[in-house]
């Protein structure tokens, strides 16, 4: 099936055989009424573990029909299509190899579906694409907090302009989070605390309960617009194990699942699901709880925006 985008959007999307949770496929998202956009990002040039995370998105969507056969997913009691207009574009086609394009076309993508009044739930690819969708996302919304999920703070300043641990030490300097009102969660790596971020590392937040951290996230964040980015290696290898930097001692998809069902209430503006390595999973272990994961952040837009 070939797109036809128009203008500098030629050729930018390409089709997929169906969309995740078999939401309509649309490769003309920018002018439909549909108010989230799931695109799917296959790169993974910035890895500097195992490769293999640009397959992600395939195997997201591909496990995602095991999911979509019930009409209310539980423990939700409503069904999502009746409150929430998703569709699925595809993903972003660009020069592989060439990082600077994936930015460029990236950033220019989200910008567009922002400016159409879309938001966005994209699925990596390695953790790089958070970088310039949070760009693209502080030019409609200013300054975000972030809430972030990952076994690594991905705030390190000793890499490559192009690499999937500089994010969040880059983000913060060129004024797109907000350090002292964003949070990290599930850390369990060395880390540099200078640049002031919320760090709930894996050990407390295994020990702690849901309803404590959630409090603490929601006090941290305050009313600023938030941009949610899960790293599937947040998860332990033992229920995540296709991922390219695995770290033992992470949650359980239990309390994954929780913390993120618990934040309604927050105003969050974008989301992306990252990481996920289909090469290194066991029976799909990593991608259906990616797609999981994925399903419940749209259940909480949906509560987000009502009846």
């Amino acid at each position: 099936m070939n797109n036809t985008l128009g203008n500098q959007y030629d050729n930018s999307l390409v089709s997929n055989a169906f969309g995740f949770m078999r939401f309509p496929v649309n490769f003309q998202p920018y002018d439909c009424d549909a108010e989230w956009v799931i695109t799917g990002v296959p790169f993974d040039a910035a890895t500097s573990g195992r490769p293999g995370s640009r397959l992600g998105p395939g195997a997201i969507r591909q496990i995602s029909t095991h999911l979509a056969w019930e009409g209310c997913r539980w423990p939700w009691t409503f069904d999502l299509r009746q409150r929430l207009k998703v569709i699925d574009c595809g993903d972003l086609v660009y020069a592989f190899g060439d990082s600077q394009d994936l930015t460029d076309k990236l950033q220019a993508h989200a910008e567009k579906l922002l400016a159409n009044g879309k938001r966005m739930l994209t699925f990596g690819g390695d953790h790089y694409v958070t970088l310039p969708l949070l760009r693209a996302h502080a030019k409609y919304f200013g300054k975000m907090a972030l809430v972030h999920f990952d076994a690594h703070t991905d705030t390190y300043s000793n890499g490559p302009t192009f690499d999937h641990g500089t994010m969040f030490h880059h983000a913060p300097k060129e004024g797109l989070i907000d350090p002292a009102h964003s949070v990290q969660i599930g850390i369990r790596t060395e880390f540099d605390a200078s640049l002031g971020f919320n760090v709930l590392d894996a050990a407390q937040v295994n020990d702690r309960s849901v309803d404590d951290i959630i409090a603490q996230v929601k006090q941290i964040v305050g009313d600023l617009p938030v941009y949610l980015t899960f790293d599937i290696d947040c998860l332990d290898p033992a229920h995540a194990p296709g991922t390219g930097t695995p770290v033992i001692g992470g949650l359980t998809t239990d309390k994954a699942t929780k913390l993120v069902r618990a934040l309604q209430g927050l105003n969050i503006v974008g989301m992306d699901l990252v990481e996920v390595a289909p090469g290194y999973d066991q029976s799909d272990l990593t991608s259906l709880a990616a797609a999981t994961l994925a399903l419940d952040m749209l259940h909480v837009q949906a509560v987000n925006k009502g009846e």
